[in-house]
């Protein structure tokens, strides 16, 4: 019998399963992205803000751990429209040492596309809304990203954000017709082996993981915001702009960011206006929570898929458990 998790996905990277690690920005490190091309997904560093340093350090690293498996890296767009040195690095690689893929999100991808399809890479887009697509294809995306709100971290705002159950077999139904040779990846609330033969159920190729791989070993998240997360149900998150201002993120509309809704994002909720006009106390109160470890009021970066999240094992150990029940489903 044929493997039930072979899809377009697996057969172009070579994969074991149909995952591939989300690009999260200072988690997603060289440890992790390695960890999952060993274990047969496709590892995407988090190069996010396009730090060149970090990005040279841990895409590095994740070459030296991945052996034979899969690796990419990923970019939020709009940073790389202030600062693209860290993409010109990745570029710049031998060809043997050059990533199999590139995920832009949050901007046009366009700028970038000419450059990282000379180089004979992947491009992968990440969409929120059906009205970026065309964008999408435009750029020459070989894979695109339907991501629902449910995710953790990044992604559209309440008022124009997408839930997957419908987002995604929607962005299918437009792929078929407009470009069907581009693969699909489904994010947001994909955490175990059920989500993930969802995610095909609805017409995917394969899934973004975040949050799960986000509380495993190999990630660069601290142990304390992991050990919220494995105490937290999938109730307990909360999209705004409140973390993105204690941290002097200034990121633009439509986007905000997914965390625990902790103590106090709780108290600044009905704030949001004098907390942007006047941060400045609230600021110094995260910033000593941070350098506490103090989870009341630093930030923990999950989705709602945090409620299927109870330990934070090996990065491979949690692929296997993902593969091994998603072919049971899948039966």
């Amino acid at each position: 019998m044929s493997d039930r998790l072979a899809t377009r996905l697996t057969r172009r990277y070579g994969l074991a399963l149909p995952v591939v690690l989300a690009p999260m920005a200072l988690a997603a490190g060289g440890a992790l992205a390695g960890a999952c091309a060993r274990g047969g997904a496709l590892g995407l560093v988090g190069g996010g803000y396009g730090d060149l340093d970090w990005t040279r350090r841990e895409y590095t690293l994740a070459r030296q751990l991945a052996g034979s498996g899969a690796l990419g890296c990923g970019f939020i767009t709009w940073k790389l429209d202030q600062d693209a040195s860290a993409l010109d690095w990745l570029l710049d690689q031998p060809a043997d040492q050059l990533p199999r893929a590139v995920m832009l999100s949050f901007g046009d991808p366009r700028p970038y596309a000419a450059r990282i399809a000379r180089a004979g890479i992947d491009l992968i887009c990440q969409v929120q809304r059906l009205q970026q697509l065309p964008q999408a294809i435009e750029a020459g995306a070989t894979v695109v990203v339907a991501q629902g709100a449910e995710a953790g971290g990044h992604g559209m705002n309440a008022l124009n954000g997408r839930a997957t159950l419908s987002f995604v077999p929607e962005v299918a139904d437009w792929l078929a017709t407009h470009a069907p040779d581009t693969l699909l990846l489904a994010a947001g609330g994909i955490a175990d082996g059920r989500t993930l033969a969802a995610a095909l159920m609805l017409g995917a190729d394969g899934a973004l993981v975040g949050s799960r791989l986000w509380a495993t070993r190999e990630s660069l998240a601290a142990e304390g915001a992991k050990r919220q997360a494995t105490q937290t149900n999938g109730d307990g998150t909360a999209r705004s702009g409140i973390f993105d201002i204690l941290r002097r993120k200034n990121w633009p509309a439509p986007y905000d960011f997914r965390a625990i809704r902790n103590d106090l994002h709780r108290r600044l909720e009905l704030q949001l206006d004098s907390l942007r006009a006047h941060p400045e106390a609230a600021r110094a109160e995260y910033e000593a929570a941070v350098a506490a470890g103090d989870y009341s009021a630093a930030h923990a970066t999950v989705g709602e898929a945090v409620g299927l999240i109870n330990d934070c094992p090996p990065a491979q150990a949690v692929l296997q458990r993902m593969a091994d029940q998603a072919r049971v489903r899948l039966s």
